[in-house]
């Protein structure tokens, strides 16, 4: 099953890096920083087609077409464009997220940087993977040595769960911190020990759905912000390399 997720990513990568810098349409959901294209739908369509004609009795919960559960074990968890912000101004940061449950767990994961032509794929049990390269999340245990990596939700302006005290607060805290603008490459970098930790609020389940795989398979931790258990549908994501989760948790509680 891995290998036909890597290779449906990269037929929909190829379509994505295609239309990069080219016209295309664009619309508003939520709001204006919450854009949708043409090439994200036409991305899902390619990966849908594709699991719907290998995989018809399997269930589908997609960025843009909604949610399809299935009687079988197996759900599809799909974000066809992680980034459409930066794919939409031109900023070259964005990515493919596919997971696959079984049983409401993942049990494999792949995420597609797409203008890095990288691929990050888990399967449970068996690491993760940048290519062919076997990934490993960094031993650093000082949270102020650590670069950490964040995002906003769409909704920041409201400010949910004190986004924005939280990220001023680990500003103080840490050596550094990125703001990438895709949540599945975020945890794709704590993975591979680029960066000690990735915090954010109000992700949806494809952000999340490989990526949190990814890192669990390198060695990391991903919890909520108070250190429970999370599943694809929680609001709160705490990703580290476990060595500054504690020293993190403590920030973003008091925070």
């Amino acid at each position: 099953m891995i290998e036909d997720i890597i290779n449906i990513a990269k037929e929909a990568g190829q379509l994505i890096r295609s239309r990069f810098n080219t016209n295309f349409s664009l619309e508003f959901k939520s709001n204006e920083s919450d854009l949708v294209t043409e090439v994200d739908k036409a991305s899902e369509k390619i990966i849908v087609d594709f699991i719907k004609k290998k995989h018809p009795a399997h269930g589908l919960i997609t960025e843009e077409g909604g949610t399809t559960l299935s009687k079988s074990e197996y759900n599809w968890v799909i974000d066809p464009l992680d980034g459409t912000v930066n794919f939409a101004h031109g900023f070259p940061m964005f990515a493919i997220s596919i997971g696959v449950q079984k049983n409401n767990e993942t049990i494999a994961g792949v995420v597609h940087d797409i203008m890095q032509d990288i691929i990050y794929s888990a399967e449970i049990g068996n690491g993760s993977y940048e290519n062919d390269r076997r990934i490993k999340v960094n031993s650093n245990t000082n949270l102020r040595h650590a670069l950490l990596v964040t995002g906003f939700p769409y909704d920041v302006r409201e400010n949910p769960d004190n986004a924005l005290g939280k990220f001023a607060a680990l500003t103080k805290s840490a050596r550094g911190i990125r703001r990438l603008g895709s949540a599945a490459i975020d945890f794709c970098f704590v993975a591979k020990g680029v960066f000690d930790g990735f915090w954010e609020v109000h992700l949806k389940p494809w952000d999340m759905c490989a990526g949190k795989l990814i890192v669990e398979e390198a060695g990391g931790l991903v919890t909520d912000f108070d250190g429970s258990k999370i599943n694809i549908f929680s609001k709160r994501i705490l990703a580290t390399n476990g060595k500054v989760h504690n020293a993190m948790i403590d920030v973003l509680m008091q925070n």
